[in-house]
Parts: C-alpha cells; sequence; structure tokens
C-alpha cells in the first residue's frame, strides 16, 4: 500500500475482450471509473482511499454504439445502458472480488464470491503486506454465464461451486474457508488467471429452448439407479451435453459413479424448480 493508498490491478489474461465493472459501497470514495473495456494482456490500476469497501467484476459480449455510446453485455450486465456502471451493481450471474479496505492499523478483508452466480474465472492476488495474504479466485471453468450459486445457506448447486472452487465464497455466511485477510497489501485482480479458453463467453447466445419448456433447460431425465446393473461407465457416455463441463468429467476429473450422484443432484433440484 502505497501513501495514496491501496492500489488494484486488473489483468485480463482471456482470449477475449472483458469490460470490468466497479461498484464502489455507500459511503466510500469512488475509483477512476465505474467501468470499462480491457483487451487481451491489458492492464489497468487505481488507487483506492483506505477504509473504501466495494467490488470488481468481469462483463463480457458487450457491445456499445460508438454513436451514442449505448450498449449492454452479455453477462455481468450493469443495467446502465452505457460502459460505465454509473452506480448499478453485476446482474447475476457474475463472479465478483468484493473488498473491504481497513483504515489505520485496521485489516483488509477481501473474497471472490460465487453468491451471486459465476462468469468468468477470476483471481485475487496480493503484493506486501502482512498476515494471512492468501490468493484466492475460482480459476475452474464452470461453463461461464450458464450457471447460478446459492443464495443461502448452502444449497445443491453452491456445494457444487464449493467443490470446484473450494477458496471462493458460494453461499451466504461461507466466511471460515473464503473470507481472506492482509494489512497494507496491494491487489491484483486477474481475469482467465489459466490461460483458459472460454468459448462460451464469446458465444453470448442463450442456451437453446428444450421443446415443451420454458425454462431453457430439458426436461427433467429420471437417473438412472447402479443398482439395476446397468453400466455405470454408459451411464457416464450418456450425460446430457447442457450439463456443466466440470460435472460431465472436466476439469475436477470426476470418475462416473460420481458423476452420476451429481447429475442426479442437478436433475432433482431442477426437478423441484419446475414445479414450483
Amino acid at each position: 500500500m502505497g501513501s495514496l493508498g491501496t492500489t488494484f490491478t486488473l489483468v485480463n489474461r482471456c482470449d477475449y475482450t472483458v469490460w470490468p465493472g466497479i461498484l464502489s459501497n455507500a459511503g466510500s470514495s469512488g475509483l477512476d471509473t465505474t467501468g470499462f473495456q480491457l483487451q487481451p494482456g491489458a492492464t489497468r490500476s487505481f488507487q483506492a482511499q483506505p477504509g473504501w469497501s466495494g467490488r470488481f467484476w468481469g462483463r463480457t459480449g458487450c457491445s456499445f454504439d460508438p454513436a451514442t455510446g449505448q450498449g449492454s453485455c452479455a453477462t455481468g450486465d450493469c443495467g446502465s445502458n452505457q460502459m460505465e456502471c454509473n452506480g448499478g451493481g453485476a446482474t447475476p450471474p457474475a463472479t465478483l472480488a468484493e473488498f473491504t479496505i481497513g483504515s489505520g492499523a485496521a485489516q483488509d478483508f477481501y473474497d471472490v464470491s460465487l453468491v451471486d452466480g459465476y462468469n468468468l474465472p477470476m483471481l485475487i492476488e496480493t503484493a506486501g503486506g502482512s498476515g494471512g495474504c492468501g490468493s484466492t479466485g475460482c480459476v475452474t471453468d464452470l461453463n461461464p454465464g450458464r450457471t447460478v450459486a446459492g443464495y443461502v445457506p448452502p444449497s445443491m448447486y453452491s456445494e457444487i461451486f464449493k467443490n470446484a472452487c473450494p477458496k471462493s465464497y458460494s453461499y451466504a455466511y461461507d466466511d471460515a474457508t473464503s473470507t481472506f485477510t492482509c494489512s497494507g497489501a496491494d491487489y491484483t485482480i486477474t481475469f482467465c488467471p489459466s490461460h483458459t479458453s472460454q468459448k462460451s463467453s464469446r458465444d453470448s447466445s442463450p442456451p437453446a429452448m428444450a421443446a415443451g419448456t420454458t425454462s431453457g433447460l430439458p426436461p427433467p431425465a429420471t437417473a438412472t439407479n447402479p443398482a439395476d446393473g446397468s453400466s455405470s461407465q454408459a451411464q457416464y457416455n450418456n450425460l446430457p451435453p447442457w450439463l456443466p463441463n466440470f460435472v460431465a468429467g472436466g476439469s475436477l476429473g470426476m470418475n462416473p459413479n460420481d458423476l452420476i450422484s451429481a447429475t442426479t443432484l442437478i436433475l432433482s433440484s431442477i426437478s423441484i424448480l419446475l414445479q414450483l
């Protein structure tokens, strides 16, 4: 932390443009901007005064009219109809980097939150400072813009997110494993820290509507019980293609039986939601 306060540096390692949004909490002085364009490989830094609190996130699939400046984003849109968010927050689903910067001897608190869902990988790292000062984030590809975490104490969805990104804040009051502290540090927030290619961020079209539904999801399927003698590998091969790829044997490397359990869990919850 310099004499002017805490430095936040935003880095875009995605292979596509990200439009970061910034929301300062009530009572905090604003930063230099509330929204801007960040090309692949680009960085931008901001100074925050002691006591600042707020959040950063990345918007994707944005389009703004060169003449009027008006437009919107496929994910993380802040509803301002402009590149600047002007006090607007992210529309879920959106991966959030949340900070409360200490004043004087008070320590900083920070986390990467999936409580409002997930739209792209994000990592927070510290420079300098003292105390725990651990890095945190969610670098796993969770099919950006197509999944939503739980808003209340652990739901079936938030449990899956927690398994995929154990350091991330995935449900309300998930502080014990997901809120980090540091004193006197500067922070780097990196989008796509592992250089993951995010095809689904470039493809901003919503999932195709399944016949006979209004939710955009296929009708609930009946999960096969391994106890009936059917092949678990065959069930693995037949998993529906609309599932997030971390459930369908992606980055977590789940075995077929675990995949079947996770699939059954998701299908059951979807069935319940469609009946409400």
